[in-house]
């Protein structure tokens, strides 16, 4: 029998620990190891069956790692990166999670030995939660029928390239290829303006004079608008901070908005308004149709239901995803 092939997760958060689910539901002759800062979070994920043994040590959890998973905030990455670099595998795999993808290239590009093939991920959960669910929301379901980013970097070997897409599949979720460029200005538009305007709406009502008063009135609206403040403020302001230029872009796209609603609200046009509203409402549900049952983007990479290199370097058993970006 092949040895088993040895997947190693740092991080083992929500996304972490989920990853770890996800690839032991698809199974296969590999073993998991976890680690993680903080003991009680690994503890947490061992116990969940997320991962086969954890190690505190980071050089022991990558030592002799064909595959390893970064599950950690972008501000802690470069560190990461320079930690591990002297003690990868020759033909060792590495794909990040992180929300923003140029910085991490760019690390990785400056970083890492050229044995070592590596791909910028971002992982688009279709039922998002707050950050403050951490490892609660954590689940084998949660990357079922979602999009999972793929950037390559240029060194990153076909083969790489072709089981981390597998490996997608095997989560349930579709491989969107995209250029790292593209990705973070698109991305910047629905995850850093959202951090951003949840941050900036927290602050504005919670300056205000009023706001012991404001706290008794505040419901499910406000909690939801705010819902994206996460609980690592360092974590934000890197989102924020590598992506500087994006988040201006789309932070005044934002502002122009505003001011026309300020005028329509001076001007008390009810109808000006309404049509806003109207527009918005229609957006969103197209949105939501089209995320459930719409086409595949551009670039996204029909789910196989037997991942060809997948099922040959990890032995993973043969399956058929359940409406795991399959085309509808």
């Amino acid at each position: 029998m092949p040895p088993k092939a040895k997947i190693t997760i740092i991080g083992l958060g929500r996304i972490g620990t989920s990853l770890g689910l996800a690839l032991k539901r698809a199974g296969g002759n590999f073993e998991i190891v976890g680690h993680d800062r903080e003991p009680e979070a690994a503890a947490r994920a061992r116990k969940r069956g997320a991962v086969d043994q954890t190690t505190w040590n980071l050089i022991a959890a990558v030592e002799n790692a064909d595959i390893i998973i970064l599950a950690i905030p972008i501000s802690a990455v470069e560190a990461t990166l320079q930690a591990i670099a002297g003690d990868l595998k020759e033909g060792c795999i590495l794909l990040d999670t992180c929300t923003i993808k140029r910085p991490v290239l760019e690390w990785a590009e400056r970083i890492l030995p050229a044995h070592v093939s590596f791909i910028g991920g971002n992982p688009i959960p279709y039922q998002p939660l707050p950050a403050e669910a951490g490892l609660e929301g954590a689940s084998e379901t949660l990357f079922d029928k979602s999009l999972f980013c793929l950037c390559p970097s240029p060194r990153a070997t076909a083969e790489a390239v072709q089981l981390v897409a597998d490996m997608v599949s095997a989560l349930g979720a579709q491989p969107y290829f995209l250029d790292a460029e593209e990705h973070d200005g698109l991305i910047a538009g629905v995850e850093l303006l959202p951090l951003a305007v949840a941050g900036a709406l927290m602050e504005t009502a919670a300056r205000s004079p009023g706001w012991r008063e404001i706290t008794r009135l505040a419901g499910e609206r406000f909690a939801s608008a705010t819902a994206m403040v996460m609980a690592d403020a360092e974590a934000a302001a890197s989102l924020l901070v590598h992506d500087a230029d994006n988040a201006i872009r789309w932070v005044n796209t934002l502002i122009q908005t505003l001011y026309q609603m300020r005028s329509a609200l001076e001007a008390k046009d009810e109808g000006a308004l309404r049509s806003l509203f109207e527009d918005a409402l229609t957006q969103r549900q197209k949105w939501l149709k089209e995320r459930v049952v719409g086409p595949v983007p551009e670039g996204a990479v029909p789910a196989q239901e037997v991942p060809s290199y997948w099922q040959t370097l990890l032995g993973a058993r043969l399956f058929r995803r359940t409406g795991g970006g399959k085309k509808k």
